[in-house]
């Protein structure tokens, strides 16, 4: 009788990178569907790209270092950091914008950082302030909701393929005609001309809670956040202590001065507040490692966003605040590392 000796380990681990970056993909699915709904088919294109980029790059930076590429390649990994750097970035886009800003967030704050599990900023985060930083007017170029009751021009698949490509739009279409500031970036262009709150949020680019579109797609993200909690992808101490910290701080202020201060739904529906709570402040790697950290990590997030939207010089501020964050991260885990059992 023969007894077959394996080597370890002996236990299968519950879950691995590949089924971790499999979940985060699939909670994503709500947010892309109404993304596409309301704002057109613009971030499917972005994602190809994006996803493309950043798998090349993934390639050249592990042959670079002398690692195997298959088992890299086929994490996810790269894929998800793509799939959130083509969220974050207008829909109508040349071709570079998706490709650079991938590529620079697997070859600048992943490798060069050792790879996956040793980077100390968020990837798609980098690669987004790369790409904000270096191309403010490509990316403040965000097409409205694409709503026939809103009376915007509409930009098709092809005719989004065509610019991503070629840069330019039929002759029927301007690109100063179908696109336009953001509802953050209106609202805090419009408080530096003296205006209110209520005359600003008279336009059609506002919603009941928030700005129209988005705030449906925060709802999607937020119920594919709620999905990674159940399945134990992600905790609930870093979205939980973001969206409150964010919460508390625009009520304070909004009740002090309604008509100069954007009210707490507002804050939480637009923008990248929900994105940011549940996919990108949670990355395991460059997030706070102790449950006490998480908290204090995931506040300060909150607070310093709203803080660069309210008094800073760009209209959102979340990708600064998580970036900044990262670098605290350090700092946060030494003073809230857990007692070793059987010391004082």
């Amino acid at each position: 009788m023969k007894f077959p000796i394996t080597p370890s380990p002996h236990v299968l681990p519950v879950t691995s990178v590949p089924v971790i970056m499999r979940q985060v993909l699939y909670a994503l699915v709500p947010a892309t569907a109404a993304y596409v709904w309301y704002f057109g088919f613009g971030l499917c294109v972005n994602m190809l790209i994006a996803c493309m980029s950043a798998l090349i790059s993934e390639a050249i930076m592990l042959r670079a270092r002398n690692r195997p590429i298959k088992p890299s390649l086929i994490d996810g990994s790269a894929i998800v950091t793509a799939v959130l750097i083509a969220f974050a970035i207008p829909p109508v886009a040349p071709w570079w914008l998706p490709a650079l800003g991938a590529a620079s967030a697997i070859i600048l704050a992943k490798h060069l950082y050792g790879g996956i599990g040793a980077n100390l900023f968020n990837p798609a985060m980098v690669g987004y302030a790369i790409l904000l930083l270096s191309f403010p007017v490509e990316m403040t170029h965000w097409i409205p909701p694409q709503v026939e009751e809103l009376g915007f021009q509409k930009v098709g698949l092809w005719n989004t393929i065509i610019y991503s490509v070629t840069g330019m739009l039929p002759l029927n279409l301007n690109l100063d005609a179908v696109t336009q500031a953001t509802p953050l970036d209106i609202i805090k262009g419009g408080l530096k001309n003296g205006l209110s709150i209520n005359e600003l949020k008279a336009g059609p680019l506002f919603g009941q809670l928030g700005s129209y579109g988005w705030e449906w797609v925060s709802s999607f993200t937020a119920f594919g956040g709620i999905y990674l909690l159940y399945k134990g992808i992600i905790r609930w101490h870093i979205p939980i202590s973001l969206l409150t910290s964010i919460t508390i701080v625009a009520a304070i202020f909004y009740l002090f001065e309604p008509n100069q201060n954007l009210s707490p739904s507002f804050h939480l529906l637009s923008g990248a507040t929900v994105i940011g709570a549940f996919f990108i402040a949670t990355d395991p790697v460059s997030a706070a490692a102790t449950n006490q950290g998480r908290l204090i990590y995931g506040a300060s997030i909150g607070v310093l966003t709203y803080a660069i939207r309210t008094w800073g010089g760009y209209p959102d501020g979340l990708a600064f605040a998580v970036l900044l964050m990262n670098s605290m991260v350090p700092l946060i885990d030494r003073f809230t590392r857990p007692k070793i059992y059987g010391q004082p």
